[in-house]
């Protein structure tokens, strides 16, 4: 807690946090429950035991985001902080045309986002509130072979920088930038031979409990937060030095295929071929 005890007090705070039985949804509600939040949750399938309330919502559906965003600020008399954490991963390579997998992430990550913030934005509006993405490093540093969750994800920060231009204002918008997180977002990725390992480093989820806190409580609102050191090298080189990190992903790609790290992945099958010269 001393990291949120150095920034703006969240006691009495009003909080509303998607994907809040997930592994970053429920240790931040834990969390700020912890330091005095009023908080309450959405998500598609709450488990019952989160130490703090959890409604069930299905981001992708026009009425379930709104009536159960209304229950949610009713129970909790108005919102200070939105954190859009909702979102999925998995395998979508950017050369295939895209399918029922593109469009979940899609419809999650990105409409989800907006369907939930734009039925939160009158009561933001009157609180003088914060906005959280919860985007990715691949916001701004794409990784192969997973074009849906990078594109979704880099989509979320142009829609806060829409919001954050309308509504400025009146109400802040953060983007936070997390690398890898061990969680089960990255399950079906792993399922389709294609794990994370060798391509990007899992960093504590402190430190990212500790951004989306700095996000949310910090007297003035960031634009940008980054979870690490690493990660902030990271996201100035992907926006200053773009060719520099696309060299730097690519020679890493071209080494885990020499390696047979993908071997019997079908996704990654045509890259494999093109590595080796069988394509």
């Amino acid at each position: 807690m001393s990291a949120l005890n150095r920034r703006q007090d969240p006691r009495g705070r009003r909080v509303l946090i998607t994907g809040a039985s997930g592994t970053i949804g429920r240790a931040l509600g834990e969390r700020l429950t912890a330091a005095g939040a009023h908080v309450r949750g959405l998500d598609l399938r709450p488990t019952g035991d989160e130490p703090f309330p959890v409604l069930r919502c299905d981001v992708t559906d026009d009425a379930s985001v709104r009536e159960t965003v209304a229950r949610a600020l009713e129970a909790l008399g108005g919102l200070d902080v939105l954190v859009n954490n909702a979102g999925v991963g998995g395998p979508a390579p950017a050369e295939y045309a895209p399918g029922a997998e593109v469009r979940r992430q899609l419809e999650i990550n990105l409409l989800g986002t907006w369907r939930t913030t734009a039925a939160c934005v009158d009561a933001l509006v009157a609180a003088r509130g914060r906005v959280v993405m919860v985007a990715s490093r691949m916001a701004v540093l794409q990784l192969p072979l997973a074009a849906a969750y990078g594109a979704s994800k880099r989509a979320m920060v142009a829609y806060a920088d829409a919001l954050r231009l309308e509504l400025g204002t009146h109400v802040g918008v953060s983007c936070v930038y997390p690398s890898a997180v061990r969680s089960p977002i990255h399950d079906s990725t792993a399922a389709a031979g294609l794990s994370l390992e060798g391509m990007s480093v899992y960093e504590p989820l402190e430190g990212v409990l500790d951004a989306i806190g700095k996000a949310a409580f910090s007297t003035r609102p960031h634009r940008d937060v980054t979870t690490t050191r690493k990660g902030a090298v990271e996201f100035f080189l992907a926006r200053h030095l773009p060719a520099l990190t696309d060299r730097i992903v690519a020679r890493t790609l071209n080494a885990r295929a020499a390696a047979g790290a993908f071997d019997g992945a079908e996704p990654a099958a045509s890259v494999v071929a093109r590595n080796r010269g069988t394509k």
